[in-house]
């Protein structure tokens, strides 16, 4: 297997994207031409490489190619929607009809519809998102075997759930009648191994992973396998700690998942249903006065990047929490005109949402806590938006008088988020960046550790 990825997509990306563009533009004049008042497209393709190995076998070796154009139209205010992979012109007819159809038999929503054209993005800079891989199905199976067999020489106890390499690169489209065409070219190319650790009273499962638009960005497969392995032997040895009241430092890529919670609860969809306990939190505190988090989908590079959002507006810097309070709802077109509140260009949700740091790394963090419970590890969907209460499944180490003490199962963590969000004392300096939330690791007051 020696085609390479840059051969597998198209000889020119460029060129990739101004035909997705013509395809795009001939949709908007199909409908037009349909009799639809008002039309957008959002079209992607993309092609990848993706290998898995396991115990020195390899198990999947996958080339993928997809592509597919989502259309919508406009009667009025009347909306229908349909979608195609097929390029061919009659294909792409047959879809404008059956949007059109969708959309004489359905409800008029009065707000529904595009965006104003005068908010249209115009300049688009160039954020460094495209980045190929020239990989061969070989040297990704080499890269995934070596990364595994690094793990295994750490210790005769572990095994290999999956080591894997992974490759995707492609160009996005978006066009609507009001004239605007906008494309992207975007890479994303990734690296993870699971391992089991079996001992005489039980296994345990850990796992690390890589993932950047620059390959060479990546750690090197030897050193992601070794950081696996370390992990899941960390792991051997665990039980449960008394019921108590405590800290948790929820380690950096499990505090992402609290900024997620975030963005969920101020999403001017959970805001017109009347769907979050955030209802009533516009221009008050819901942070410590310390806390600010903001927007940036302008870095070069990064994997939250984009130019324009999903109805064709530039997107921005802008803060969603300033000083603690909260000074702004994430809102689309359409969950803006149903608040009666302009878009703030996050249709498809937020890029690069960061939050500020007031603390060291995770062993400043350690210090400061004293003795409470590290998460590395969350399990089970116990979030109640409506409410905002919070009960999860747990892994992680107990730690005392600053030093980790032993790894623990069986174990939940529950509070509120409103008051996990009032009692984040530091967040760290050791800021994960393998996503769309940039946040170091949370260290939260006063929740409730469930165990013996």
């Amino acid at each position: 297997m020696t085609q390479t990825l840059s051969e597998q997509q198209h000889d020119d990306p460029q060129a990739l994207c101004a035909m997705l563009e013509q395809r795009v533009a001939f949709i908007l004049d199909e409908a037009r031409r349909q009799g639809a008042d008002a039309c957008e497209v959002a079209v992607s393709q993309n092609t990848g490489l993706s290998v898995g190995v396991r115990q020195g076998e390899v198990e999947t070796v996958e080339l993928n190619r997809d592509q597919g154009f989502g259309i919508t139209l406009y009667l009025g205010q009347r909306k229908g929607s349909a979608s195609t992979s097929d390029t061919s012109d009659q294909a792409i007819r047959s879809t404008v009809e059956a949007a059109l159809a969708i959309a004489r038999n359905t409800s008029a929503d009065p707000c529904s519809g595009l965006a104003d054209a005068a908010l249209m993005a115009r300049d688009l800079p160039d954020l460094d998102l495209y980045h190929p891989w020239a990989l061969t199905a070989d040297e990704a199976i080499e890269q995934a075997l070596a990364c595994e067999a690094a793990a295994l020489e750490l210790d005769q106890r572990l095994s290999s759930d999956s080591a894997s390499i992974s490759s995707q690169q492609g160009c996005r489209v978006y066009g609507n009648s009001h004239g605007f065409i906008g494309s992207s070219l975007g890479s994303r190319h990734s690296a993870s191994a699971v391992m089991i650790a079996s001992v005489e009273d039980g296994m345990q499962r850990d796992y690390w992973y890589t993932i950047d638009r620059r390959a060479d960005r990546l750690m090197g497969a030897e050193a992601l396998g070794r950081r696996a392995a370390e992990r899941t032997l960390a792991r051997l040895g665990a039980r449960p700690v008394k019921t108590a009241r405590v800290p948790v430092l929820f380690a950096a890529d499990q505090a992402a998942g609290l900024l997620a919670q975030l963005i969920g609860s101020i999403s001017g969809g959970a805001v017109y249903r009347q769907s979050t306990f955030l209802l009533d939190s516009m221009g008050k505190q819901v942070f410590p006065e310390w806390v600010s988090i903001d927007e940036r989908p302008h870095i070069p590079g990064a994997l939250g990047s984009a130019a324009f959002d999903g109805d064709g507006l530039a997107t921005r810097a802008q803060a969603f929490v300033e000083n603690g309070m909260l000074r702004s709802w994430v809102l689309s077109t359409y969950s803006g005109r149903r608040l009666n509140l302009p878009s703030t260009a996050n249709a498809g949700g937020v890029h690069n949402l960061h939050i500020n740091s007031n603390a060291g790394d995770l062993n400043a963090l350690l210090a400061e806590m004293g003795t409470g419970l590290l998460v590395t590890e969350l399990m089970g969907q116990g979030v109640n938006g409506v409410t905002g209460d919070y009960s999860r499944g747990a892994g992680g180490f107990w730690v005392e008088n600053g030093v980790i003490a032993h790894p623990v199962r069986e174990v939940t963590i529950a509070g509120n988020l409103r008051d996990m969000f009032r009692n984040l004392r530091y967040v760290g300096a050791d800021v994960e960046r393998r996503g769309n939330y940039l946040t170091g690791s949370w260290l939260v007051d006063g929740m409730t550790v469930g165990g013996a």
